[in-house]
Formats: C-alpha cells, structure tokens, sequence
C-alpha cells in the first residue's frame, strides 16, 4: 500500500491496481500530474483488497477499479471521469 498524495489534496480514494496494469499506471500518472491525492493497494499483495475488487466487478478482478469515501466505485475510470465524480464529493 502506498499514498500518492500533496497538500492540495490529500488521499481522496483508493486505487486497486497491480504493478503489471498499463491502464492503472496511465491513470496514475495523470492523477499525479493533476496532484489528485490517492491511495494505491495491489491486489495480488492483498487478498481481502482483491476480493473486495472482484465484488465490485461481478466476480471479476478488474483494475484499476477506485473505491471513493462514499463508498462507491469506478472501474477503469477517465482522469475526467475521476475529477467529476471528486467534484461531486466536495
């Protein structure tokens, strides 16, 4: 587990990912452009995270999937996708 966060932000969410995903590494690198604070967890160290992954995904281990401080969830999210829904969250 590892945060990405700055002062702005802070640890928004939490992003469920493996070190071997090309879309999770895209996504984080936007998010650290963007200074997004978030939370990585990598499923395959983490069994409880990737059993939580493959409920939100119908049974699959779907990642990048981001689990938010509402409780909800996106899977494969756009960087715009993220900012609308955190806009929502304020």
């Amino acid at each position: 587990m590892s945060a990405h966060q700055d002062d702005r932000t802070g640890t928004r969410f939490t992003m469920y990912s493996t070190p071997w995903c090309g879309y999770c590494h895209r996504l984080r690198g936007q998010l650290d452009r963007e200074g997004i604070g978030y939370e990585v967890v990598d499923i395959e160290q983490d069994p409880s995270a990737a059993d939580l992954v493959m409920k939100v995904n119908n049974g699959n281990q779907t990642v990048p999937t981001l689990v938010y401080s509402d409780g909800s969830a996106q899977t494969n999210p756009s960087l715009r996708q993220v900012k609308d829904k955190l806009a929502a969250l304020a």
